[in-house]
């Protein structure tokens, strides 16, 4: 009997091995190590940018705005566009220009910065030279900053996901929570480095070190994730299966406008009709539609309603925190300690999802997000500044367990949902709506643009973050036509037994 049992148990294990195609370990630590070194760059100067900004012209939030309304604008509108490019090109040729595309712009903005930090005069003794390295700084960064996108799309929208395939939900679940892990650690710890060269050294030794950063790594993050390419059947595979289902689309389109052009009802529309038929065939247009299409549209715009904010360790609040006199390696100190508040949300997410299905751990992690932004909200009638400056710092730290833990059931929601072959757009799209709202909020500070007046910008984001928890909250109770189940807490069970034997 026991010789039967062990043949089961070692047959049974056997075909699970066959059904679970290996995941080789080196592979995946090279993902995550290039990843890392891709993240690095894109954070430190998402940290350093506003610094330099708010150097260059004290007393004003302009310029940091104004940054950040281009590279907001620029992905708001490219975004789609980058998803669909991705989609119609091979896997190589995607790193490729991610790659290069990002360090080399990162280097021209550091190029750039440097120029600017070593003549500090230069606005008052050459304004046009310093609005043309101002403005080499802000497009080259918005490159930097759309070529990241490229990345992301491809990395955790697409390559996370085909590596798991034939995997239990377990390890998607895993390696989305490193991912996003590996993110954090680098929003934790390059703040922190780059605040204490600020401080300890100079602003020009942290764009020095940032250019020659990006000078270096290129070359090592393209040999790692061509590894993973050569390394990992399932990806070769997936590009195997793109390159298809590209040739494939040729051939249809092909087919179906040759007879388009000689039919005479099409030469005889009006100029109008034929703008308004390009428009809409438009692979903006397109990637909007596909987007809307999907059951994931109103978590996705949840989502990017949390990017319409100022309460976050961003452009803006870094810089009216440097107005107010917090010290930069402070700030520096504060931001790691967000993300690493964040960082604890890949520990925790996979342990709800353990109990908790990805749509309510959304809900639960989003409410949690909310109550913490409450002590940001109530920071605004503290009169002591300092107090008011460490609360603002201490609500948006606490909440970042919340929002993380939120953006990750959003994103496997996501990768559960979307098919393969909208992966790409769809991920391209949602970056776009995020930007947009960025922009939005960037378009805000312009305009609301001294920090004495930052309460106005607190409040309107509290506001928004509360309108991204009812549209959540609303797409939960369509699904599941309830929002908790009561009759599970204690108290309550027990009313609704007493309840139900009464009747």
């Amino acid at each position: 009997m026991e010789e039967t049992e062990t043949r089961v148990f070692l047959s049974s294990e056997q075909h699970q091995e066959e059904e679970e195609p290996l995941l080789p370990r080196s592979m995946v630590i090279s993902l995550y190590l290039g990843y890392f070194l891709a993240r690095w760059g894109a954070r430190t100067w998402e940290f350093s940018v506003a610094l330099y900004m708010i150097y260059l012209w004290p007393n004003s939030l302009f310029l940091t705005a104004m940054y950040g309304a281009v590279e907001s604008g620029s992905t708001a509108i490219f975004g789609p566009i980058v998803g669909q490019m991705i989609d119609g090109m091979s896997y190589v040729k995607v790193l490729r220009l991610w790659l290069v595309t990002q360090n080399l712009s990162f280097i021209v903005a550091g190029g750039s910065v440097i120029a600017l930090l070593l003549v500090p005069d230069l606005k008052s003794q050459n304004f046009p030279v310093f609005s043309a390295l101002v403005v080499l700084t802000n497009l080259s960064g918005a490159i930097g900053v759309l070529s990241t996108l490229a990345g992301t799309i491809l990395i955790e929208r697409d390559w996370v996901v085909v590596m798991s395939e034939g995997h239990s939900p377990d390890v998607l679940t895993r390696m989305n929570s490193v991912i996003r892990g590996i993110d954090l650690s680098s929003k934790l710890l390059s703040p922190v480095i780059t605040g204490l060269i600020i401080s300890f050294v100079s602003l020009e030794a942290s764009a020095v070190t940032f250019a020659a950063w990006a000078t270096i790594t290129v070359w090592i993050e393209y040999w790692l994730f061509i590894s993973v390419y050569n390394g990992v059947p399932a990806i070769l595979q997936s590009d195997e299966r793109r390159s298809l289902r590209l040739s494939s689309q040729t051939d249809i389109a092909s087919q179906y406008y040759v007879p388009l052009l000689n039919d005479e009802n099409t030469q005889s529309r009006s100029g109008n009709m034929r703008i308004l038929e390009r428009i809409s065939e438009s692979p903006f247009v397109g990637a909007w539609r596909n987007y809307l299409n999907q059951d994931i549209v109103l978590p996705g715009v949840a989502l990017a309603l949390l990017f319409f904010t100022v309460l976050s360790f961003g452009t803006l609040m870094t810089a009216t925190l440097e107005w107010k006199g917090i010290p930069t390696y402070i700030i520096g100190i504060g931001r790691g300690m967000s993300a690493g508040v964040g960082l604890t949300a890949t520990v925790v997410y996979p342990l709800l999802l353990s109990r908790l299905s990805p749509l309510r751990t959304g809900l639960w992690s989003f409410w949690s997000q909310w109550t913490c932004l409450l002590v940001c909200v109530g920071s605004i009638w503290v009169q002591k500044e300092k107090v008011a400056s460490y609360m603002l710092m201490a609500g948006v730290a606490a909440s970042r367990l919340g929002l993380w833990m939120f953006d990750l059931a959003v994103i496997q929601q996501m990768q559960d949902l979307v098919p393969e072959s909208d992966r790409c757009v769809v991920g391209g799209v949602q970056n776009s709506l995020q930007a947009a709202l960025d922009l939005m909020a960037n378009l805000l500070g312009i305009i609301v643009s001294n920090p004495k007046d930052f309460w106005i910008l607190t409040l309107i984001s509290f506001a928004t973050v509360s309108l991204a928890g009812v549209l959540y909250t609303v797409h939960l109770y369509r699904i599941r036509k309830h929002l908790f189940h009561l009759e599970k807490i204690p108290l309550l069970n027990n009313f609704f037994i007493r309840n139900h034997s009464t009747n």
